[in-house]
């Protein structure tokens, strides 16, 4: 009969262990146990921030109130899944200071975006990569003022569960990040002096209401 010593014993079976580890690691699916399906975005735990450069000086930050959002899963097959988001335009809101200026969101809206002829903001996704660990690409046609542009968001899947600890539904949560030249799509007022490259920061948790 063999006899291991105890430190032999104790080094077979960290090997052992950290081989079982390495295997369950690669292998397992994030989405795993979650249903294929629609999941729409929860508006009280998402946002829409949009950086640019002001003179150089700061980044004047801004944000989206009101969108919409809906991630046609395949948890199987991520790569198959699909994105499709819309954006008020009228919803903007910068928490401009100035009494006097109270309708600086109005103005940006109006002037800048040319709400009344083009009110919404859409993107909708041409591909997503597989997943690699948590991370992956979008693919998509970006539209804006009447012009549309592929651009590419890098994504974060912070996490996934079968039961919302609330809601108990699915639930899916995403970070997704881009910048644009918006000069691209027409919106040229006062660039560069108000950077032209936007900074766009996007946060989502997706809820899956189906019965």
């Amino acid at each position: 009969m063999t006899i291991f010593s105890s430190t032999k014993r104790a080094s077979i079976a960290a090997l052992t262990f950290f081989s079982l580890f390495h295997v369950v690691h690669v292998s397992a699916n994030p989405l795993e146990g979650l249903p294929t399906g629609t999941y729409s975005v929860d508006l009280s735990h998402a946002s829409v921030i949009w950086k640019v450069s002001h003179f150089g000086f700061s980044t004047y930050v801004g944000r989206f109130n009101d969108f919409s959002a809906d991630i046609a899963l395949d948890s199987e097959n991520f790569e198959k899944s699909s994105v499709d988001v819309t954006i008020k335009v009228d919803s903007i809101d910068t928490d401009y200071p100035y009494p006097e200026k109270e309708d600086f969101n109005k103005e940006l809206s109006e002037d800048w975006f040319k709400s009344a002829e083009y009110p919404s903001i859409t993107f909708k996704a041409t591909s997503l990569s597989e997943l690699d660990g948590s991370s992956f690409t979008i693919d998509g046609d970006l539209t804006l003022m009447g012009q549309t542009h592929q651009v590419t968001l890098d994504a974060t899947l912070n996490g996934a569960t079968p039961s919302h600890p609330f809601a108990k539904v699915p639930l899916i949560g995403f970070s997704a990040t881009t910048s644009i030249d918006r000069t691209v799509w027409g919106l040229s007022k006062y660039a560069p002096k108000i950077g032209a490259q936007v900074s766009i920061e996007i946060e989502g948790e997706f809820l899956n209401k189906a019965k």
